[in-house]
C-alpha cells in the first residue's frame, strides 16, 4: 500500500490537471457561437417597421470593389445601412463618402476569403461593420445591415 500511495497521488494530480486545463481551454476548443454577432443583435430594435419607414430610414453604399486579405480575391459589395432614426440618417449620408467607405474598405482588406463564406461569415462581417461604423457616429446608431450585392471572386 505504501508503495501505491505516490502513484494514485500522481494520477490524481494528473487528472486534477487535465480538467483544470480543460475548462480554461474551453472558449479556444469550443468558440461561442459568434459572441460579435450576438451582440449586434441586441442592439436591433425589436418593433416592426413598415415598407415606408425602413426606406426612409436606410442609406445605401454601392459599387465597392477591393482585395480581400488574400490578394488572389476580389469582393464587390453593395451594402444597405438601417439606422435608428432620421437625424442619423442625415449624419450617415454626410460622412459616407469620406468617412464610412474606407472603413469598409480597411474591414475588407482584413478579411479573408474563407471568413465570408456562407450565411454566417456574412453575418460575423456584418456584425464586425457594424461595430467598427457605430464608433464613428455622433448621432445614433445602425440597427441592421443588408448585402444588396456581393460578389466575391477570384483573380
Amino acid at each position: 500500500m505504501k508503495k501505491m500511495l505516490p502513484w494514485l497521488i500522481t494520477i490524481l494530480l494528473a487528472i486534477t490537471l487535465i480538467v483544470v486545463a480543460a475548462f480554461l481551454l474551453m472558449d479556444k476548443i469550443f468558440p461561442s457561437n459568434g459572441t460579435a454577432v450576438n451582440q449586434a443583435v441586441e442592439k436591433v430594435e425589436t418593433k416592426k417597421l413598415s415598407a415606408d419607414e425602413i426606406v426612409e430610414l436606410t442609406s445605401q453604399v454601392t459599387d465597392i470593389k477591393t482585395n480581400l486579405a488574400d490578394p488572389d480575391y476580389i469582393l464587390s459589395v453593395d451594402i444597405a445601412f438601417q439606422l435608428d432614426s432620421a437625424k442619423s440618417k442625415e449624419e450617415f449620408e454626410k460622412i459616407k463618402a469620406i468617412k464610412i467607405t474606407p472603413l469598409i474598405i480597411k474591414a475588407i482588406a482584413d478579411a479573408k476569403p474563407e471568413d465570408l463564406n456562407g450565411a454566417s461569415g456574412k453575418d460575423q462581417f456584418s456584425s464586425k461593420l457594424v461595430n467598427i461604423i457605430n464608433k464613428n457616429l455622433t448621432a445614433g446608431s445602425i440597427t441592421q445591415i443588408e448585402f444588396t450585392k456581393f460578389i466575391l471572386a477570384s483573380m
